[in-house]
């Protein structure tokens, strides 16, 4: 009897337990913080510097620091000198006109505050074509520090895209 009374009042509890939320709904719930609005603004600067043929406005998001990184499918890269010089090999910035280098966008997958002056950004980015090309897209995730109080003072020093 004993044990029927346990295991009833096991199985109410577990009913009552409320099923997990996803981490996409969970994030999308959250109301955007100064932080995020900022981050997203000069994200949606670099993404206009991209589809103009603008490389200084598409690198512009990243810290100067030498020890500023890229790691992707060609494994780190440090710099903004040498991120410049791999996405000029593997992109076709030759003339403004995105059409081979595709119309770059990002939406925000999740944003995490690390302090006053730092945050973690998690986002997917797509590259779409003029063409009758499949649009090509990942995951970024981006390490921003503040280094002033403009928009444009947020920088990225880790960036680990896929």
């Amino acid at each position: 009897m004993r044990r029927t009374v346990l295991l009833a009042a096991g199985l109410s509890l577990a009913a009552c337990t409320p099923e997990p939320t996803p981490v996409e709904a969970a994030t999308q719930e959250r109301t955007a913080t100064p932080q995020q609005a900022d981050i997203e603004a000069a994200m949606e600067d670099s993404a206009a510097g991209w589809n103009e043929g603008d490389m200084d406005r598409f690198l512009a998001i990243y810290s100067d620091a030498p020890d500023t990184s890229f790691v992707g499918s060609g494994g780190l890269v440090r710099g903004k000198p040498a991120m410049e010089e791999r996405y000029r090999e593997a992109y076709d910035w030759s003339q403004a006109d995105p059409g081979e280098r595709g119309t770059l966008s990002f939406e925000t997958v999740d944003f995490r505050p690390l302090g006053s002056d730092h945050a973690l950004y998690i986002g997917r980015y797509v590259l779409t074509y003029a063409d009758d090309r499949e649009p090509a897209e990942g995951f970024t995730s981006l390490v921003f520090t503040r280094d002033g109080t403009e928009v444009d003072s947020w920088k990225i020093v880790a960036d680990h895209s896929s």
